[in-house]
């Protein structure tokens, strides 16, 4: 893949961004009781959200599905720990992630909340077209490959399990 069919995010532009996402669901009014993090890209995302948001009430899916770039499995998986529904029951939850791209991995938290939350609507840094979830919340539409600057740089350790 060539550097033109990326996107770059750097640190200094993810501040800019999450702050921008943030007043965008400041300014439609909801009013999340809880940050429902999706890692492991989700959680920078989450974290910068409920700053702005003065939401302290975060949590966490962790969710695994791609395995490389534009590589994923089948199906995303939700690993242990499980969120307990009791702590999200009755709650206006935003989901937090860093991108929407086949919207999969969105689809399956969104499905895990479905009836048992007040509300649930997700926030993205960004969303690809052939997303199947439409998030509420998008700071940027784009189709190209995404570099993060969480992920930008290989492990400085290889761990052989997924967890």
């Amino acid at each position: 893949m060539t550097a033109p069919d990326r996107e770059v995010l750097t640190w200094q532009t993810f501040g800019v961004a999450s702050r921008e996402l943030a007043g965008q669901v400041a300014a439609s009014g909801y009013r999340p009781d809880i940050i429902l993090a999706i890692a492991r890209g989700g959680l920078f995302t989450a974290g910068a959200l409920g700053y702005a948001l003065d939401v302290k009430n975060l949590h966490l899916a962790n969710v695994v599905y791609y395995t490389g770039v534009d590589e994923r499995l089948p199906l995303p998986v939700m690993l242990p720990p499980v969120p307990n529904m009791v702590d999200l029951s009755g709650a206006r939850v935003l989901v937090a992630d860093d991108v929407a791209d086949t919207g999969a991995t969105l689809k399956l938290i969104r499905d895990f909340c479905a009836g048992q939350v007040a509300d649930v609507r997700c926030a993205v840094l960004y969303e690809k077209a052939r997303s199947t979830v439409r998030c509420e919340f998008v700071w940027r539409r784009t189709d190209r490959w995404i570099e993060f600057p969480w992920s930008a740089q290989p492990p400085v350790t290889q761990r052989s399990d997924p967890r």
